[in-house]
């Protein structure tokens, strides 16, 4: 069994390596590897236990939101706070009720059943939308609406999904009391996850002095205590782990670039793992029984479903018909709701596995389709710029104590300027330092006769107040192509 799982993880890189140009997202290939390593390829692992992949789903997932809640910044939220959040909550709605009413009817599926499958598949998957847009330039309103409505729709999803499949196993009846117990774990979980984070933040800064490996320790604490107190009180724990993260990740806590590292470390093992296991989980030979409904859906979803929710939930808002169309053919599906067609299967409504197979082939050609033709789209609405540049060796500034100053990396696009200039001619401001520059993957200590010319990029400490100002100084000295 090492061995196998030694060689999983071996093919996820090498794939990961030569699809990486075609833009296919990391859940997408662990999947594939799930699928390949599964029962109905080559048969090296058997694996159908429904009940053990939605307890080892709910730990996963709780890294995923948290990650997502600490990556999700004040100063990006708040000018898009009211889009993102109408997308995020009632936007999930409208899209799961949409897409039901147009399945039920084109399908003669019951209208609970069909509501339970599109609650289920309604929420946008952040890794993949976060993977993919790293790529890409987009137009940073347009991207932070999609980024952090991706992070932040998941917790709305699983809340609708527990209360229809609820509704449904209680026969229709206690609607009052699920409405109520509804907004509880919308409150509750709200609540205890700021609680958490607060209390995380608080703790953090008192144990300051200690060696860093127990801040990393610490950090699984908080993540889990997060869940935990939620769940204690019958929220929703996944909403409050989203909630920690927010709260810790837009406050000053030591070796914060080290956090932030290890929380998108584990976000990004913890969806490679689930996603593998859902690839196991999954028997491609039972496709043939569901492949048309699994179509149909991806159609109603995909080109009525969100666009609909899309443009009623940003009626009044700056936002253009060329961004909309964008939001729209952004919101592809990913791990949550994979994880979510295991709810119903381990509450014994699903034993032909109907759902779970329609779920993960409709999330499957979501990812291959939107997923691996975003760039394309945006290229055409012409909201792309250009291909963003990933440098692939980078600097952090790690620090116990606080510091107003920032270790940031400036990249001078040799798309956009033109021209040379030497460091000694650039006008920093004091206190300001170009402690590095990078050039064609070499590195380069600067001094002040150093030519600094497109293409390089600039490794600057700076006082965070002087971000912005710093930026402009060093790139006003090149000339900008028309």
């Amino acid at each position: 069994m090492v061995l196998i799982v030694s060689l999983i993880l071996i093919a996820i890189v090498f794939t990961a390596r030569i699809s990486s140009k075609m833009n296919v997202p990391l859940v997408v290939i662990a999947l594939a590897i799930g699928i390949i390593f599964g029962s109905d390829v080559t048969g090296l692992i058997y694996f159908e236990d429904a009940h053990l992949t939605r307890m080892i789903a709910d730990i996963v997932l709780i890294f995923i939101l948290f990650a997502g809640g600490f990556g999700t910044k004040n100063h990006n939220f708040r000018p898009v706070i009211r889009t993102t959040m109408v997308l995020a909550t009632i936007g999930v709605l409208l899209t799961a009720l949409v897409t039901a009413v147009l399945f039920s009817y084109f399908t003669g599926w019951p209208i609970a059943n069909s509501l339970l499958l599109c609650a289920i598949i309604s929420s946008t998957d952040a890794a993949a939308v976060f993977s993919i847009l790293q790529n890409y330039s987009v137009n940073k309103k347009i991207r932070s609406v999609l980024e952090i409505e991706s992070a932040a729709n998941d917790p709305m999803a699983i809340m609708t999904t527990s209360f229809i499949l609820q509704f449904i196993l209680n026969g229709g009846t206690g609607s009052v009391s699920s409405i109520f117990l509804f907004g509880w774990l919308l409150v509750g979980g709200i609540t205890a996850g700021v609680i958490a984070g607060t209390l995380g933040v608080y703790l953090f800064n008192k144990i300051k002095d200690i060696d860093v490996g127990y801040f990393y320790l610490l950090l699984i604490g908080t993540i889990f205590f997060s869940y935990g107190i939620a769940e204690l009180i019958k929220a929703s724990g996944l909403l409050s782990a989203f909630f920690a993260g927010y709260i810790m990740g837009n406050k000053k806590i030591p070796y914060k670039t080290g956090i932030s590292s290890f929380t998108e470390i584990l976000s990004f093992i913890a969806n490679a793992g689930l996603f593998i296991l859902l690839g196991l989980l999954v028997f491609p030979s039972r496709f043939p029984q569901i492949w048309s409904l699994g179509i149909l859906l991806f159609i109603l979803l995909t080109f009525a479903g969100r666009p609909a929710a899309v443009l009623i939930c940003t009626l009044r808002t700056d936002l253009s018909i060329k961004e909309k169309i964008f939001l729209s053919w952004s919101g592809f599906r990913g791990a949550v709701p994979i994880v979510l067609a295991t709810y119903p299967l381990a509450a014994g409504l699903d034993p032909d596995h109907t759902f779970f197979n329609i779920i993960f082939f409709t999330v499957t050609l979501s990812m291959i389709i939107q997923g691996t033709t975003l760039g394309k789209i945006a290229k055409i609405l012409k909201l792309l710029y250009h291909n963003r540049h990933r440098s692939k060796n980078s600097m952090s500034l790690v620090t116990v104590h606080d510091t107003d100053y920032e270790l940031i990396e400036i990249y001078i696009d040799p798309e956009i300027y033109y021209g040379e200039c030497l460091v000694s001619e650039l006008s920093l401001p004091f206190g300001t330092t170009i402690t590095m520059l990078n050039r064609n993957n070499f590195i380069v200590a600067p001094s002040g006769k150093t030519l600094v010319i497109p293409g390089d990029i600039l490794s600057v400490l700076v006082k965070q107040k002087k971000i912005e100002s710093v930026i402009e100084v060093i790139l006003s000295r090149f000339s900008k192509k028309n």
